[in-house]
C-alpha cells in the first residue's frame, strides 16, 4: 500500500509493540477512516510531515520506567494533534507530561469491570459500568498538570485520563479487542467527536488501487506466486494476473502437509476455472525428509519456509528470468512474527514472513501486507471470486506440521488428515463451517491406554480446536453442541485406525495462540 492512493485524511498509529497495533488499525478502518502504522522511532518531523487527523500511542511490553524504554519527543504534545494513548501509550503520555508510573502491586492482566466516574468525550454513549481488557503491569499514581482521571478499575484507581483542553487522552485498556465490549464505540468517540475525521475509506476501492501498484512495481518482470489454494493466496494470484496477465506463473507445491484432495481441487479451481499460469510440483518426499527428527516447532516452520522457498527458485530458474515471488502475507502473520514496525515480542515466527533466507534470489511482492482477513475477503469479493473460496476458514502456511506435535512422519500424517476430514465434514453438515473462524484436528504426541471389544489399546490422542475470531489477533473457542462433538469422537475413534481418545480444547487467545505450534 503506498501513500499516493490514500486519502488525504488518516490517523496515525505508532507502534510501541504491542501484539495488538493491527487491532487498533482494523478497527479504525472498520470505522471506514484510513490509518497506518509506523514506527515510535519516527521522529517528529516525520509525524508532522504525515499530517495526521490524529494519533494512537500503541501499547507495548516496556515499562516507562526502564533505561531502554521507547519514549517519544514532548514536542508531539504540543502540536495540537488530538493524541489517544492505549495502555502503554497512556503511561509514555503521563510520564513524558510529569506524572508518575509506578510498578503496580497488582499487575492486572485479562477482563475487568470500568467505572466512569466522570464525563468524557471518549466515553459518550456509554454507561457509567463497562468490561475492558487490561494487561499492565505499571500503574499511574499521578496526574500530570491539566490531566483528570475519567475512569478507575478495581486494580487500577487511574484507568482512563483526559485533557481536553489539549486534547491528549489516555486508557489503561485495550478498546481494541473484542473482550472490551464498547471498545469499537469508543475509538468511534475519538475519531469523529475529537479528531473530526469523515468516513471515507472503503476496502471495495482498494483492489483497483492495489492492481495499478502492483502494476508499477513489477513493470515488465516476471512473477512467480505461491499458490496454496487457501483465501490470502488466491486473492493474490488474482489481484497478480489481473496487473500482469501471463507474466505471473502460479506454482502449488504439494509438500504432503495439506489436508485430503486438496492438490486436485487446486488444480481444477485455477487451472480449469480461472485459466492462470498453474505448475504443480510434487515435493512431498523432500520437505518430509527433512523434517525427519524435527519437534522444535521454530524449527518446522523455518524448514518448511526455506525448502519452499528453495523449490520456488529452483523451479524459477528453471521457468525463465522471474524476478518476484509474490505470497498472501497478512498483517496478524507479520506482528506475530517479527517487530515489523515497533519494539515488539516475537511470539511464533510465521511461514511466510519468519521462515526466508536471509539471502534469496526472488524479491517479494507481498499486496495484501497490511491487510486484515476480513478485509482481504472483502477484496476477494470485490473481484469476483466464487465464495467457495473466499469464505474458506484460514489454513496455516506450514500445513499440518503445525498440528502435529512432534516429529512428523507418513504415518502420522495420514492419521491427521483423516481425523481432520471427518471433522470439516461433520462441520459442514451441522450447518456450521461458515460460522466458526477456525475447526480442525490436532494429533497430540502422547498416547493413552484405551478398551476396544475385549481388547487393551495404547493409541494417539486427536484434539478438536474450533474457535471463532473477527482477524485472526484474538479468538474464543466455540460451544459446539455436545452431540455435534459427540458425533466427531464417535467419528474418529471409529474410522481413524490409531486413535482412541479425542479431547475439545476450550482455550481462548490469549493466553493461547489458535495453532498448537
Amino acid at each position: 500500500m503506498t501513500t499516493d492512493i490514500l486519502h488525504e485524511q488518516k490517523i496515525l498509529i505508532l507502534d510501541y509493540g504491542s501484539q495488538y497495533t493491527q487491532n487498533i488499525a482494523r478497527q479504525v478502518r472498520e470505522c471506514q477512516v484510513f490509518c497506518e502504522i509506523h514506527p515510535c522511532t519516527w521522529s517528529l518531523k516525520e509525524i508532522l510531515d504525515f499530517k495526521p487527523k490524529g494519533i494512537i500511542l500503541s501499547g507495548g511490553p516496556a515499562s516507562v520506567l526502564a533505561t531502554d524504554a521507547p519514549l517519544c519527543d514532548r514536542e508531539l504534545f504540543k502540536a495540537g494533534i488530538p493524541i489517544l494513548g492505549v495502555c502503554y501509550g497512556m503511561q509514555l503520555i503521563t510520564h513524558t507530561l510529569g506524572g508518575t508510573v509506578n510498578p503496580s502491586a497488582h499487575r492486572e492482566f485479562g477482563r475487568a469491570e470500568l467505572m466512569i466516574r466522570e464525563y468524557s468525550h471518549l466515553f459518550t454513549g456509554l454507561n457509567n459500568k463497562a468490561q475492558v481488557w487490561m494487561s499492565h503491569g505499571d500503574k499511574i499514581s499521578k496526574l500530570p498538570a491539566g490531566f483528570t482521571a475519567s475512569a478507575f478499575t478495581a486494580n487500577s484507581p487511574i484507568a482512563a485520563i483526559e485533557n481536553p483542553i489539549d486534547k491528549i487522552y489516555g486508557l489503561q485498556f485495550h478498546p481494541e479487542v473484542v473482550h472490551t465490549t464498547d471498545g469499537k464505540k469508543i475509538l468511534q468517540n475519538f475519531l469523529f467527536d475529537i479528531c473530526s475525521c469523515e468516513r471515507n475509506w472503503k476496502i471495495g476501492s482498494l483492489a483497483e488501487f492495489t492492481i495499478n501498484d502492483i502494476k508499477k512495481k513489477v513493470g515488465r518482470a516476471k512473477v512467480l506466486c505461491g499458490l496454496s489454494g487457501g483465501v490470502d493466496s488466491s486473492v493474490v494470484a488474482i489481484l497478480v494476473n489481473k496487473a500482469i496477465g501471463d507474466k505471473l506463473t502460479c506454482i502449488f507445491v504439494d509438500n504432503g502437509l495439506l489436508r485430503l484432495g486438496e492438490r486436485d481441487k487446486v488444480e481444477k479451481t485455477f487451472r480449469d476455472n480461472f485459466h492462470i499460469n498453474l505448475l504443480v510440483v510434487d515435493a512431498a518426499e523432500e520437505f518430509l525428509t527433512r523434517l525427519k527428527d524435527v519437534t522444535d516447532p521454530e524449527k518446522k516452520r523455518k524448514i518448511i519456509g526455506n525448502v519452499f522457498i528453495e523449490v520456488f527458485e529452483r523451479e524459477a530458474k528453471r521457468l525463465g528470468d522471474f524476478k518476484y515471488l509474490a505470497q498472501g502475507t497478512l498483517y496478524p502473520d507479520v506482528i506475530e512474527s517479527v517487530s515489523f514496525k515497533g519494539p515488539s515480542a516475537v511470539i511464533k515466527t510465521h511461514h511466510n514472513v519468519g521462515g526466508l533466507p536471509e539471502k534469496m534470489d526472488l524479491k517479494l511482492l507481498e499486496p495484501l501486507r497490511e491487510l486484515f482477513k476480513d478485509e482481504v475477503r472483502v477484496m476477494g469479493r470485490e473481484l469476483g471470486m466464487p465464495e467457495e473460496i473466499i469464505g474458506r476458514q484460514p489454513f496455516p502456511g506450514p500445513g499440518l506440521a503445525i498440528r502435529i506435535l512432534g516429529e512428523v512422519t507418513a504415518e502420522r500424517l495420514t492419521l491427521l488428515q483423516a481425523a481432520d476430514k471427518i471433522i470439516l465434514e461433520e462441520i459442514k453438515r451441522a450447518g456450521l463451517y461458515n460460522k466458526i473462524w477456525q475447526s480442525f484436528a490436532v494429533l497430540l504426541p502422547i498416547k493413552t491406554v484405551g478398551v476396544m471389544g475385549d481388547s487393551r489399546t495404547y493409541e494417539n490422542v486427536v484434539a478438536i480446536r474450533a474457535v471463532n475470531s473477527s482477524d485472526g489477533m484474538t479468538a474464543d473457542w466455540v460451544q459446539l453442541p455436545y452431540d455435534l462433538l459427540g458425533t466427531l469422537s464417535n467419528r474418529i475413534i471409529n474410522e481413524v485406525q490409531g486413535v482412541n481418545r479425542v479431547v475439545y480444547d476450550i482455550s481462548s487467545k490469549p493466553p493461547s495462540t489458535i495453532e498448537w505450534e
